[in-house]
């Protein structure tokens, strides 16, 4: 399976972007999908997840500002990041966890991932 990430991009603190992710395999609907995140010289971190079902689950630090979504029919998750800080700064990454225990939040339980997109916050 591959997974494409885009949207990254340069925004100032407080503005808002859109990230999307489209994955090539079957059965998109089965599978739980999470945003993760790296800053430079930082570990990956979990930004939010969506079961299969729809639940969602986020990492405190953008609780109330990221909102993660899936359309199953474009097998296509999206992560819409609005109040942006310059903490944000990272390279995001979209992930597919075979698990079906939700929330899923480490990056040993995501089996694919795709190549990260850039997103860079200034103040």
């Amino acid at each position: 399976v591959q997974l494409q990430a885009s949207g990254g991009g340069l925004v100032q603190a407080g503005a808002s972007l859109g990230l999307s992710c489209t994955t090539s395999g079957r059965a998109f609907s089965s599978y739980t999908m999470g945003w993760f995140r790296q800053a430079p010289g930082k570990e990956r971190e979990f930004v939010a997840a969506i079961s299969r079902g729809g639940t969602v689950y986020y990492a405190d630090s953008v609780k109330g500002r990221f909102t993660i979504s899936r359309d199953n029919a474009k097998n296509t998750v999206y992560l819409q990041m609005n109040s942006l800080k310059a903490e944000d700064t990272a390279v995001y990454y979209c992930a597919r966890s075979r698990r079906t225990v939700f929330p899923t939040l480490t990056v040993e339980n995501y089996d694919s991932w795709g190549q990260g997109t850039l997103v860079t916050v200034s103040s």
